[in-house]
């Protein structure tokens, strides 16, 4: 099979985890940058990154990269490009996204408006006609502009992949999939270990962590937009992934991952999320505040996103809510505490400093990662 650059897009500051799942997965890794990682993989490995990857936001299909700092240039480059080697003649296509940073070309609406009739121009020449019904599969197309280069590519997943389809309930600021499975990722829980999550919300730290311990795909109860595309992706591809994906489920296992929160309509969303996704045996929701965070057995784990303060009147509140997070993680036994939050005084309301502290953007938001690392649990014999 052909192989292809697929670029795949995470939050900035977790591109190290990302890497880790792709080389894991078997595919070989051909650049790191700044919130995104690009490798290398046939029409299968489109597939099997979208069926299993849990950190990422879509998988792009690499077209070029090309130098532009005029739109003419931009023109006549985009259109040199071999478009017909992916779009076919009934092909609905449109330049969905584009970003710059700095670089001449700045213009999102220009830089789409501009690369759609190059296209276009490409394909009525190839083709050999000059009106396209675009009533075939889809191809959305985006491009990233950095000091002048642009990476084009065409998205193979549609809807993001953080929408993993369990999500039908949510709360305020909601945590992304994608992020939850990061984060956790970042911590050594496994799923025979202990996870509390005292702020759990819609439920997706306790959610991702079951789907991680039985081992679902997180592309298991989705669709991918590149299904579509029988002409570069054969079907074969889609329903081999989705059978491994099957395989590898385990839904026996045993687990201890429990989710409080003090709002019952979120503790209700968190419910019938873990329903959908199928891990509500193995995650206990209760409804209870952090200050009475208690748990008889050492070596667990808090993984949490806990509230940030970003209203006004619940700032005067963080303080004393970050004191109780400190006073209930002091009480447990050799336990460590992964929180996310962009409240730069936790530390200090805490009591402890963090033994790590990493920085990571959600959205526009800037935040930390606080690491308190507890002891390791000794070895089984």
């Amino acid at each position: 099979m052909e192989k292809w650059e697929l670029i795949a897009p995470c939050h900035f500051g977790l591109e190290a985890v990302l890497k880790r799942e792709i080389t894991d997965l078997g595919y070989e890794i051909t650049k790191v940058e700044d919130g995104k990682v690009t490798f290398l993989a046939d029409a299968e490995g489109i597939a099997y990154a979208n069926m299993f990857l849990r950190t990422t936001e879509r998988i792009l299909l690499k077209v070029a990269e090309v130098k532009a700092v005029t739109f003419e240039e931009l023109f006549e480059k985009t259109k040199a490009l071999p478009w017909e080697r992916f779009i076919p003649e009934d092909g609905k296509f449109w330049v969905a996204k584009a970003n710059s940073v700095k670089s001449k070309l700045f213009s999102p609406s220009d830089i789409q408006s501009i690369m759609k009739k190059a296209i276009v121009e490409r394909l009525k020449g190839v083709y050999g006609i000059s009106w396209f019904p675009e009533d075939g599969a889809s191809f959305p197309i985006r491009v990233a502009f950095m000091k002048d280069i642009a990476t084009i590519g065409i998205d193979t997943s549609g809807v993001s992949l953080h929408k993993r389809g369990y999500r039908q309930m949510t709360v305020k600021a909601p945590i992304t999939e994608t992020l939850a499975a990061a984060l956790i990722m970042l911590t050594p829980w496994k799923g025979d270990r202990i996870l509390v999550d005292p702020f759990c919300g819609s439920g997706t730290f306790p959610i991702e962590a079951a789907m991680m311990a039985a081992n679902i795909a997180p592309g298991m109860n989705r669709s991918f937009l590149a299904e579509d595309w029988k002409h570069l992706v054969p079907r074969k591809c889609w329903y081999d992934a989705l059978e491994e994906a099957q395989d590898l489920v385990n839904r026996d296992i045993k687990t201890d991952i429990q989710g409080y929160d003090i709002d019952d309509e979120a503790l209700k969303a968190a419910r019938s999320n873990a329903k959908m996704a199928g891990v509500e045996h193995l995650i206990h929701f209760q409804r209870r505040p952090v200050k009475e965070l208690r748990h008889p057995k050492p070596y667990g784990f808090i993984i949490t996103n806990p509230p940030y303060g970003e209203r006004l009147e619940e700032k005067a509140a963080l303080p004393g809510l970050y004191r109780e997070i400190g006073e209930s993680f002091a009480g447990l036994d050799k336990w460590s505490m992964y929180l996310i939050t962009s409240y730069d005084k936790a530390e200090n309301d805490i009591g402890r400093k963090a033994d790590k502290n990493r920085k990571i953007y959600n959205g526009m938001l800037k935040t930390y990662f606080y690491q308190f690392i507890g002891p390791r649990p000794p070895k089984k014999s």
